[in-house]
């Protein structure tokens, strides 16, 4: 009697694998090649000749220009290390006591995040004039980041931290402004401080004005 032949599975976990690694590469290259040269004139056949890949690679692995840029903003948010920084954030201020503590860890989470995520905001933000995309994916940005920081808010207010008369709404706005782009672009690309200085300061400050 013939054996039964059973059918073969197919294990697609290598060839996504690489693709992703296709994916990272074409990010890291259009990142620099954005923040060097600009929106306007990095093309997405500039991305993938500097990648060694096709366009058409380029478009099914991320998409067009626009897409890029939100793709390289959204690796930006996750920060550097492997569970991204949001969720770091969150079980930090749950399990911390002490509000100075979280305070400071947020600032800490801030330098490592803005360094990466702060040049694609001013480059939306340049781009954001003449590309109605690009002022969409502004309107989106600002709004991630109030909804962030009204997260954080309400994490300071529902535990008694905040200072007497400093409103959720106040505090939302209060930390809005600490982790502005722009801040972070007169004191440490304009201003040379250093990043440890940045958080500092971005420290010092949110516990002065909300505890």
């Amino acid at each position: 009697m013939a054996p039964v032949k059973t059918a073969r599975t197919y294990d697609s976990s290598g060839r996504r694998a690489q693709a992703e690694r296709t994916r990272q590469t074409i990010l890291d290259v259009a990142n620099n090649l954005f923040l060097t040269h600009g929106y306007a004139v990095t093309t997405v056949p500039s991305i993938a000749e500097a990648a060694g890949v096709s366009a058409e690679t380029v478009y099914k692995s991320i998409g067009a220009k626009s897409a890029i840029v939100r793709a390289l903003w959204q690796r930006a948010l996750g920060g550097r290390g492997p569970v991204p920084a949001p969720d770091r954030s969150d079980a930090m201020s749950a399990r911390e006591t002490d509000p100075h503590t979280v305070i400071q860890n947020w600032a800490r989470l801030a330098t490592e995040v803005a360094p990466l995520g702060s040049p694609i905001t001013l480059l939306v933000h340049d781009a954001a004039a003449s590309d109605p995309e690009m002022a969409n994916l502004l309107a989106e940005i600002d709004r991630q980041r109030h909804t962030r920081m009204r997260h954080n808010a309400h994490r300071l207010a529902d535990r008694g931290w905040l200072r007497k008369g400093v409103s959720v709404a106040q505090a939302t706005d209060i930390m809005w402004t600490f982790t502005a782009p722009a801040l972070y672009e007169l004191l440490v690309i304009k201003r040379r401080w250093s990043i440890r200085r940045y958080g500092d300061f971005l420290a010092r400050g949110m516990i002065a004005e909300l505890l």
